[in-house]
């Protein structure tokens, strides 16, 4: 069997589409709960708890060159060695809240999926050369 059939095969494999379509659909489900952390939670998480960026936080590893401003983008276009330890916080935050909502929506559909009822699976008819050995078997034991 050549490669090419061998990778064929390969990728016509329900589980392999299945997990493309997946894919695809998780980056574009991604965006949308991105839009959904940025645009909808941290607004109010910022009014609630004051903004919570910690982007600011950094240390500075190197020396920076004179007349460089001491912020994290003009730091780092100046090519200094920085430790921005407050970025990481910010993307490990975003990362617990987009969890929960992942978990949250998890929750609902396995609830949701729960409360259905599930239709009783169709009983299959008995085949007709079994109906007959059934009926020559009772037919044999009835007394004469």
């Amino acid at each position: 069997m050549g490669m090419v059939q061998e990778f064929r095969e390969f990728a016509v494999k329900g589980n392999v589409i299945d997990l493309a379509v997946g894919v695809i659909i998780g980056g574009a489900f991604g965006k949308i709960v991105d839009s959904v952390v940025a645009d909808l939670i941290m607004p109010v998480v910022g009014l609630v708890f004051g903004k919570l960026d910690f982007s600011s936080w950094f240390v500075v590893l190197g020396t920076a060159p004179p007349g460089t401003a001491m912020n994290l983008a003009d730091l780092k276009k100046a090519g200094v060695p920085v430790l921005a330890y407050g970025n990481f916080i910010t993307v490990a935050v975003n990362f617990i809240i987009l969890a929960f909502i992942i978990f949250l929506m998890v929750k609902q559909i396995n609830r949701l999926k729960r409360n259905q009822v599930e239709a009783p699976a169709a009983v299959a008819a008995t085949p007709e050369d079994i109906l007959l050995l059934r009926e020559i078997r009772d037919n044999l034991k009835r007394p004469v």
